[in-house]
C-alpha cells in the first residue's frame, strides 16, 4: 500500500469481526511503528497488547470512566493496545532539565506520532483501529501493572478486523489549512 493511499484511506474502525489478530501480525505492526520519529531518537514508546478477555473486561468496567462507547470498543475489539511512554525523557536533557519551553509536551507529541504510525501500520495490514481518548490512566495502569512513576499510558487503541469501511468525513480545503508567507 502506498503512503498517500494509506493516509487517505485509514478510518477509525469501531466495529469488529471475530477474526483474531495473530501474534505475528501484532509484531509486524509494532515493528513498523517502531520507525516513528521520536525526540532525539529516544524511542521511549512501548506497547502492551491485551488480548485476554478477562483483562479487557476489567479495563472496560474499571478504566473507561463509565463512557459506554469506549467500554463497548474494549470488549468488542480483538486486541486493546496500550501505548506507553517513558516519563521525563522526551523534551529533556540528560541532566533532567527541560530542553525547550515546551517541557513534557514532547512526550505526548512522541506518543501521538507513535500511535498514528501504529494505526497506519495496522491499516496497511487490513487491521482496523480507533484511538480511545477517554480512560482513567491510574485504573488502567493498575490493571496492567504499569508503574506510573516510570511510564505514562498515553493512549489506548482498540484493534480488530472490520467487514466494512466507513466513508471519510469531509475535510477542510487546502486554502483553509495552509498559509504561505513568502
Amino acid at each position: 500500500m502506498e503512503a498517500v493511499e494509506c493516509i487517505k484511506g485509514r478510518r477509525s474502525i469501531r466495529d469488529y469481526t471475530g477474526r483474531d489478530i495473530t501474534r505475528e501480525t501484532l509484531e509486524e505492526i509494532v515493528e513498523t511503528a517502531s520507525y516513528a520519529p521520536s525526540w532525539k531518537n529516544s524511542q521511549t514508546v512501548s506497547y502492551i497488547a491485551v488480548k485476554n478477555p478477562e483483562i479487557k473486561e476489567r479495563i472496560a468496567r474499571e478504566g473507561m470512566m463509565s463512557f459506554v462507547p469506549n467500554q463497548h470498543r474494549v470488549l468488542e475489539c480483538n486486541t486493546l493496545m496500550a501505548v506507553l511512554t517513558e516519563n521525563g525523557i522526551s523534551g529533556y536533557n540528560a541532566d533532567g532539565s527541560a530542553t525547550t519551553t515546551k517541557g513534557s509536551h514532547w512526550q505526548s507529541f512522541d506518543a501521538g506520532i507513535a500511535a498514528e504510525a501504529l494505526c497506519m501500520a495496522a491499516h496497511a495490514l487490513n487491521v482496523g483501529s480507533v484511538i480511545l481518548g477517554i480512560y482513567d490512566e491510574a485504573a488502567v495502569a493498575g490493571i496492567l501493572n504499569t508503574d506510573l512513576k516510570r511510564y505514562s499510558i498515553s493512549a489506548l487503541i482498540a484493534m480488530g478486523y472490520s467487514d466494512s469501511r466507513p466513508r471519510a468525513p469531509g475535510r477542510k480545503s487546502v486554502p483553509e489549512l495552509l498559509t504561505v508567507r513568502e
